[in-house]
């Protein structure tokens, strides 16, 4: 594996990495907890950290590129949109119709990295309901309902 940047890892192209990291997501991965030890010190790995190492893992098994960045808990407008994959005025349109909470301790508006996220889920929460809706069969009869075909 080679690192870029401090925060992007990339998957070993040689696959000499994959055995060891198919060992460390059996690991991670078994119905039991995780205990990390390094000298003397031991700790239990939480769930969440857990599931993190367990996604990054299994991305650099199937060759794709991994990149870790932190996120302060409260951000600026840019750096929310950047976050959802918007533009800054789209970001603030939503503040201003209230679809995102937002504060204002100066002069500029100030987003909860928890608000952004529980945005985010909303939003593909709908889309998934509205995409399952389109795909579902439209239960109102047609004009062949109750017709019989003949030959």
């Amino acid at each position: 594996m080679t690192t870029l940047l401090e925060q992007t890892v990339l998957p070993d192209t040689d696959g000499g990495d994959v055995q060891q990291l198919d060992a460390l997501l059996a690991v991670l991965t078994a119905d039991h907890s995780v205990i990390v030890s390094a000298g003397e010190s031991s700790a239990q790995l939480p769930e969440e950290l857990r599931q993190i190492l367990t996604t990054v893992l299994s991305n650099l098994i199937q060759g794709t590129a991994v990149t870790v960045e932190p996120h302060r808990t409260l951000l600026t407008t840019q750096e929310a949109a950047d976050i959802l994959g918007i533009t800054r005025p789209t970001l603030v349109r939503l503040l201003t119709d209230n679809e995102i909470p937002y504060t204002t301790p100066g002069r500029h508006r100030r987003v909860q990295l928890t608000d952004v996220l529980a945005y985010q889920q909303r939003t593909r929460t709908q889309r998934a309901e509205a995409l399952a809706e389109l795909a579902a069969p439209d239960p109102r009869p047609t004009e062949t309902d109750g017709f019989i075909a003949t030959r």
